[in-house]
């Protein structure tokens, strides 16, 4: 690629729900970001046994998406619950991945926003991410779509013999399970 980031058309770019078929290439995508970067703060890459107990936990109340190009999964992002206690249960946490050579085209910014209209859908309430400091493109994408900061973890987590902060967003949402 040249000097300049190419973006993907909306019309080329296929955002649907997963099934459990598209875990391989969610777990890859994944994975690379376990290995790679301070995106998540797991440090042990994911089995396949494990992923299937956490696309278990999603479904039409907390939707899994994925993105595809030519029929290749390129992303996914998920809302998971923030908490087992009950009153909890209409905020979710938000997670979205994008494979590394497909970062920077718009991918991030498309399965975000598919995905809080779904949360929206499911009845949600509130979104909330947790984006390591140091992380500028998410918390400039987490933006976009309207989540605003309200703190910050200090030394949150320790990964890559470092320890780092935790910026916390959050987004309400139009979704309402009364």
């Amino acid at each position: 690629m040249t000097g300049h980031l190419s973006h993907i058309c909306t019309a080329d770019l296929v955002i649907n729900p997963a099934t459990r078929k598209d875990l391989e290439s969610i777990t890859a995508i994944y994975n690379q970001a376990i290995l790679n970067t301070t995106a998540t703060f797991d440090t042990q890459e994911k089995s396949e046994e494990e992923q299937e107990i956490w696309y278990d936990q999603h479904g039409d109340s907390y939707p899994l998406l994925v993105a595809r190009l030519n029929g290749a999964i390129v992303g996914w992002a998920a809302l998971s619950p923030w908490s087992d206690r009950c009153a909890y249960e209409t905020t979710a946490e938000v997670s979205v991945y994008v494979a590394d050579e497909h970062r920077g085209q718009g991918v991030g910014i498309q399965l975000l926003q598919a995905l809080l209209e779904a949360g929206t859908k499911s009845g949600l309430h509130l979104a909330v991410a947790r984006i390591v400091e140091g992380n500028p493109a998410s918390l400039r994408l987490h933006k976009k779509v309207g989540f605003r900061t309200v703190g910050t973890l200090k030394e949150a987590g320790y990964k890559f013999e470092q320890y780092l902060d935790v910026i916390i967003m959050e987004k309400l949402l139009d979704g309402s399970r009364k």
